[in-house]
């Protein structure tokens, strides 16, 4: 479980920068388009934009890049809100669980580092560290989500040393092995699959070559699998 907090950890720290440079879509039109009319509500709309900008900016220490007259995506703003009042929540919560003191305000990205580096800690109480997990999880996929990207799965030769199942796929964005099979279970005791039905037993890299001599497959091929960029349904 700890290593898959750190994993969505750092899949959410790589990725949320990214949604400051989704707030405004481009502001150049396609060549040769004719400039559109003005709404009869733009500048009050500009208005009501840049005011959105600045709030982002006050509270989450995110500048829209050229920011102007360009609109703001608002399913994008709702996504920085959620996720930054979400790492705030958590690094809070965490930090009275384990009776330390309230954290300073800092960007969401330090926060994340903040609270992996507690790991150890959290550890103790296994309740804390699935509820942690849980939540960094739901973050890193809306984030995901709000930025188009689909993770890429690679499919990997051999069966599940638990399900015995051909269902071993790669992850390179987690750079994980997981095995996809609903119904697979294993007697790991803080696994999460056995109390999640959205979680799949995971081998970060650490444990690939135990993999492979027990799956029946080959290191090299799963370290091939991570550095691929396409895409394989599961």
């Amino acid at each position: 479980m700890l290593t898959d907090i750190a994993l969505w950890a750092a899949s959410l720290a790589r990725q949320f920068p990214e949604l400051a440079e989704e707030l405004a879509p481009g502001r150049r039109s396609p060549t040769g388009a004719a400039p559109a009319a003005p709404h009869p509500g733009r500048d009050e709309l500009i208005r009501e934009e840049r005011r959105e900008a600045l709030l982002l900016e006050q509270r989450h220490g995110l500048v829209v890049p050229g920011h102007g007259a360009a609109p703001i995506r608002l399913h994008v703003s709702d996504a920085i809100r959620d996720i930054t009042d979400g790492v705030v929540e958590l690094e809070e919560a965490v930090r009275a669980r384990l009776g330390l003191p309230r954290p300073g305000r800092a960007p969401v990205v330090e926060r994340l580092r903040r609270t992996v580096a507690l790991l150890d800690e959290i550890a103790v109480h296994p309740d804390l560290a699935r509820h942690v997990r849980d939540e960094l999880r739901r973050m890193a996929r809306r984030c995901a989500r709000t930025l188009g990207d689909t993770e890429t799965v690679v499919r990997v030769s051999g069966r599940c040393p638990w399900c015995d199942s051909v269902s071993l796929r790669a992850f390179p964005d987690r750079r994980a092995v997981l095995c996809v099979n609903p119904a697979c279970t294993c007697t790991v005791d803080d696994c999460g699959c056995q109390d999640d039905p959205a979680y799949r037993h995971l081998w970060p890299e650490a444990e690939w070559a135990e993999l492979a001599a027990a799956a029946g497959a080959r290191t090299e091929e799963i370290e091939t699998a991570m550095d691929t960029t396409k895409e394989t349904p599961c």
